[in-house]
């Protein structure tokens, strides 16, 4: 796991959101534990408190469930709510490229040039 020391985005919401991403890509199988709080806080060199506080956000968003005693585990993911997720994430990043791309004053045709071209070398890459 990868945290920005320097980034607008607090520590804990960068940590649930690379868990959900884990989570969400089925990297994380349902019933699998996330590592203690404790470990992951040891291991980040974070507090305890910003650790907990990115657990419960995804307890909140029902991607984990607290098990007293035990730590918290993977729930079950309904696979429509899945690819819900997956497609606000696709919408959000283009809805992202096309602020950057009016930035850099390219046209629509230009813009879609671009994605058309990078979808084909995606395909060679596979």
């Amino acid at each position: 796991m990868r945290i920005l020391q320097n980034s607008n985005t607090p520590i804990y919401r960068q940590i649930a959101e690379q868990l959900k991403n884990e989570i969400l890509a089925g990297k994380m199988a349902e019933g699998s534990f996330l590592p203690s709080i404790r470990e992951l806080a040891r291991d980040l060199k974070i507090s305890v408190i910003t650790t907990m506080k990115a657990y419960e956000e995804l307890e909140r968003e029902g991607l984990v469930t607290a098990v007293q005693g035990k730590g918290f585990f993977v729930n079950a993911q309904d696979s429509e709510m899945l690819r819900e997720q997956h497609l606000r994430k696709v919408e959000d990043a283009l809805s992202e490229a096309i602020r950057f791309a009016e930035t850099a004053g390219m046209s629509d045709a230009e813009l879609k040039e671009t994605l058309e071209a990078l979808i084909q070398l995606k395909k060679q890459e596979a």
